[in-house]
């Protein structure tokens, strides 16, 4: 067994107790209410859900297992998962033995090599990718295990087992959507030796002469890890395999998610607006070009991509993260200068327009500038990249949930003529 396993196996009866002592002794007390505003916007705000992997507050940002991000933005993406799962982060014993565990589970199957060489030349990369997740469903050890027979207090090792498989071979998987589908030649093999960041990006075959290519997408796994288990993916994740279904099945759902246009394609879009400023200015544009055009877009009633987020009131930690690395790596990048303008101009405007609830960037507003950089310009795929990175929060989540015994979700659902009879009813009684 591998230290992780042994590390879950000491902690998962302490926290299922106090799990089951916590709902015991507070099972009617409420915490939360919802408003017809938000029964019909999205459940946004309601507070129906238990997920202890990360958090983001308003004024902070992002937080894993009580660490604020920018505080491990330099751990690998393999230590976050360990801190994601284990809710600490590991020794150096332990995370070699966990890049050691995964090394040994890299390698895709043929079969999913055959599908996705058979799909249409024009397939989305993000179908791609999915669709090889869920034709692996045939390895799942869940699924195998389930069908056996095994305790429900035993569910989170299988589902371990799916995980680890799949860390282990999702880069490679990614990577090779990436050749197959723009035409880049043979597929590179996976090297045991290297860690997930940089063993992805020597697959992608786009050369990183000084390593720093390698060092951005470690960071770009670790910032994108986790954010909560409402948003799209991680509930859609959550939802399905609350059903017991098994990790390829969960994650592929939850992917088929992120992979929406409100979701997942905010960083391509955001690059896209940068990339018609600098056509639309021959070049970088001044401070006082760049602040007229942002009072032309908002007073036309367009948004400035990037900018403004549905829970943040701060500058996204992660953001900052891509700013620092940019300015290390490539401050004299005439695409990543027009994101940093964008940074010391739009606040202000937002703030003397009045209507934005957050004037501060989102990490969506500068990571597609730092992998145009590097040669990554293939638009369409940089939600496959998010994925990759995503697919960790969401697989700690199932093991967590698996081994808590969550409940399968199945919130009440009401009519529309429901609604209007509780609001008369209010309004007769005011």
């Amino acid at each position: 067994m591998s230290l992780l396993h042994d590390k879950l196996a000491k902690i998962i009866p302490p926290l299922r107790e106090e799990t089951r002592n916590l709902v015991k002794a507070n099972a009617s007390l409420v915490i939360s209410e919802v408003t017809v505003a938000q029964a019909f916007g999205g459940m946004r705000g309601v507070k129906g859900l238990v997920c202890d992997t990360s958090l983001v507050e308003p004024d902070k940002g992002l937080i894993i297992r009580g660490y604020p991000i920018l505080d491990i933005q330099d751990r690998l993406p393999e230590d976050i998962f360990w801190l994601l799962v284990a809710g600490e982060l590991p020794t150096e014993e332990e995370s070699a033995d966990l890049r050691k565990d995964l090394a040994e589970r890299k390698g895709v199957p043929q079969y999913v090599w055959d599908v996705l060489h058979a799909m249409p030349e024009d397939s989305h990369p993000m179908c791609m990718f999915d669709t090889a997740i869920l034709a692996m469903e045939r390895e799942s050890e869940f699924r195998r295990r389930y069908s056996e027979g095994m305790k429900k207090t035993e569910y989170w090792e299988p589902m371990l087992e799916d995980s680890l498989n799949l860390i282990a071979k999702l880069p490679e998987i990614a990577a090779g959507v990436y050749r197959i589908r723009y035409k880049k030649g043979d597929r590179n093999a996976s090297n045991p030796g290297l860690d997930m960041g940089a063993d992805y990006v020597a697959m992608l075959g786009i050369g990183d002469r000084t390593g720093e290519f390698a060092n951005l997408m470690r960071l770009y796994l670790t910032l994108h890890s986790d954010h909560e288990g409402g948003n799209v993916s991680a509930n859609t994740c959550h939802t399905v395999g609350s059903a017991l279904s098994d990790a390829y099945y969960a994650v592929s759902a939850g992917l088929n998610g992120l992979a929406g246009p409100l979701h997942g394609l905010a960083n391509q879009e955001c690059l896209k607006f940068v990339l018609s400023l600098q056509e639309k200015f021959g070049g970088v544009p001044s401070d006082e070009a760049l602040k007229e055009f942002a009072w032309e877009t908002l007073n036309s009633g367009q948004v400035i991509p990037g900018y403004g987020h549905a829970v943040l009131r701060v500058p996204d930690p992660r953001y900052v993260a891509f700013r620092e690395f940019g300015l290390r790596v490539c401050g004299d990048d005439p695409v990543f200068q027009i994101v940093d303008k964008l940074f010391n101009v739009v606040p202000g405007v937002l703030k003397e327009h009045g209507k934005a609830k957050n004037p501060w960037p989102n990490v969506d507003a500068g990571s597609g500038s730092l992998l145009y950089h590097f040669g990554l310009r293939e638009f369409d795929y940089y939600t496959v990249l998010f994925s990759v990175s995503r697919a960790l929060g969401m697989l700690s989540q199932l093991i967590v949930n698996r081994a808590l015994g969550t409940a399968i979700t199945r919130p009440k659902s009401v009519t529309t003529d429901w609604v209007k009879a509780q609001t008369e009813k209010a309004q007769a009684g005011a």
